[in-house]
């Protein structure tokens, strides 16, 4: 199977119509060559959204050594009756599994591990006595406990988390996601209340809105769409945690001759940095555009796929993280994760 010559154009402003759908698609004028249909069923047709792919589960990370040697400080006990944490049914999707029930750890770590809040943030709880641990108020920094202790949060505590904001911005091409870059501006820098899409529903932009605030995850300095940037440590370690499984899906143009072996290798087969990708499900969006769902984030990870295959990417939007999507969000504005979504 051939995929379709694309456009020669190389501009990539994939999305700059702030539309949530595809990219325009380009007019037949400027094609340079014409090449049949790929044709096989369940590979991914030009203009059509079919083209599932079989995944196959990752190995189970193997269980922790739980002969160990006498511990190095003494934990705080489990409470009386406490079960033992439940290990996740797909493994490595709950950090607290790769524990050792039995080693002692610092309570800031076992929080996290928890998905209370992130490390940072516990230790902000405990130094102000907001903590308990089986009851009692855990304020020492550097405390150790069991990764079987019941952990409970004090009021202020949940009201300081909840206060915590996640941005969805609408990327725009020329904008960093992290530290600026020379001529280029961070994300961070391009938000305020004149771009804010929700300010007549939500709670409008403040200041205090950009502290501690982080991109979760990245988006290319010559790509396009959602990026998520959040106070909320839990957030984070959602969608950039090494064990994370949260889908991103994306539109890619490309110019160049996809075969069939090379739309497979796109789907599993590919190695990047002497490392094997996670299973993909690519499929055909249209005559020039195909359509990515990853659970991975690696550098550039979808130009590089292509460039093994024989392909040019030449725009790349990002349209969904998890199940948030980009929506109708116009390029450059930004709006506030409501309550209800989730990732």
């Amino acid at each position: 199977m051939k995929k379709p010559a694309g456009r020669n154009s190389s501009a990539g402003r994939t999305g700059d119509s702030g539309r949530s759908g595809p990219p325009a698609r380009p007019s037949n004028r400027n094609k340079t060559a014409t090449t049949a249909k790929p044709a096989a069923a369940g590979r991914g047709r030009p203009g059509s959204a079919t083209g599932k792919a079989t995944t196959t589960l990752a190995k189970p990370a193997a269980k922790p050594d739980r002969n160990r040697a006498a511990m190095r400080s003494a934990p705080v006990a489990p409470a009386a009756g406490a079960a033992r944490p439940r290990r996740s049914k797909v493994t490595g999707t709950n950090t607290l599994d790769m524990l050792d029930p039995f080693e002692p750890q610092r309570l800031s770590k076992i929080m996290a591990a928890k998905g209370l809040c992130s490390r940072r943030e516990a230790d902000y709880l405990i130094e102000n006595g907001w903590v308990r641990v089986n009851g009692k108020v855990v304020d020492e920094l550097g405390a150790k406990v069991l990764p079987t202790v019941t952990i409970d949060l004090d009021a202020r505590a949940k009201n300081v988390l909840g206060k915590q904001v996640t941005i969805l911005y609408h990327k725009p091409i020329g904008v960093v996601s992290g530290q600026p870059e020379g001529r280029y501006k961070a994300a961070m820098e391009c938000l305020g209340l004149e771009n804010q899409a929700d300010r007549k529903t939500s709670t409008p932009f403040q200041p205090a809105m950009l502290k501690g605030l982080a991109p979760a995850g990245r988006l290319d300095i010559d790509s396009t769409g959602l990026l998520v940037l959040t106070q909320d440590g839990r957030i984070a370690k959602q969608l950039i945690d090494a064990n994370s499984t949260v889908e991103k899906e994306y539109l890619v143009r490309v110019e160049g001759e996809l075969t069939d072996r090379g739309l497979e290798m796109l789907r599993y087969g590919l190695s990047l940095d002497g490392e094997a990708l996670k299973p993909a499900r690519v499929s055909w969006q249209n005559e020039d555009q195909l359509r990515f769902i990853l659970n991975e984030g690696k550098k550039r990870q979808i130009r590089r796929m292509c460039e093994i295959v024989g392909l040019k990417v030449v725009g790349l939007k990002r349209v969904r993280i998890g199940r948030v999507m980009l929506g109708d969000l116009p390029v450059g504005q930004w709006r506030l994760l409501t309550p209800e979504e989730r990732f």
